[in-house]
């Protein structure tokens, strides 16, 4: 069960998930330049089973990966929220905040609102006392994100689920600790 039903920012709504976002989910996860520094695009089948991870998370957390709308269309432009993670990393596991929007809603500030009040939420609600995010090297945008929202770089890791070689195997990592930001 969910502990929220949305998070309200001045221009955005996150929200919980239903099945009318599928088909614009589907378009964002299909386009090359949003999916640049992930591993490859995703299918509408792959986007399903997705999307069906994120609500699972979300029955089972109470929080995860909101779909996000701006409120003056109520149009689905991505997503913004947590992830719990398990993987073969020194600071793992752990609880991620992430973003994803479709690029024309790129450059206006959305990932870092929904981002800032996502952690102004998990901060009031006590959901955990740290949280981390990571991407490839080279993608500058989501670090740029990672930088307003207060995060501090701690380094650079390894992705242990990407194959030795592969481009975007190495990844920044940084992390920020609620309970000192939100005194």
């Amino acid at each position: 069960m969910s502990i929220i039903d949305m998070i309200e920012t001045d221009r955005l709504v996150l929200r919980s998930w239903c099945e009318d976002d599928i088909v614009p989910f589907s378009k964002m996860n299909s386009d090359k330049e949003v999916m640049e520094y992930l591993p490859k695009c995703l299918s509408l089948e792959e986007t399903v089973q997705f999307y069906n991870r994120i609500v699972a998370e979300h029955d089972r957390f109470g929080y995860g990966l909101y779909a996000v709308e701006t409120k003056s269309s109520g149009s689905f432009i991505g997503y913004v929220g947590f992830h719990n993670f398990d993987f073969d990393a020194e600071f793992s596991p752990g609880v991620e905040i992430g973003w994803r929007l479709a690029k024309e809603y790129w450059g206006h500030g959305y990932a870092t609102e929904a981002a800032k009040a996502c952690l102004d939420f998990a901060f009031r609600r006590k959901l955990f006392d740290k949280i981390y995010s990571f991407t490839s090297i080279g993608n500058h945008r989501s670090e740029r994100v990672m930088q307003k929202i207060g995060m501090k770089h701690q380094g650079f890791f390894q992705h242990p689920s990407l194959p030795d070689g592969h481009r975007l195997k190495e990844h920044t990592l940084y992390k920020l600790e609620l309970s000192e930001t939100y005194q």
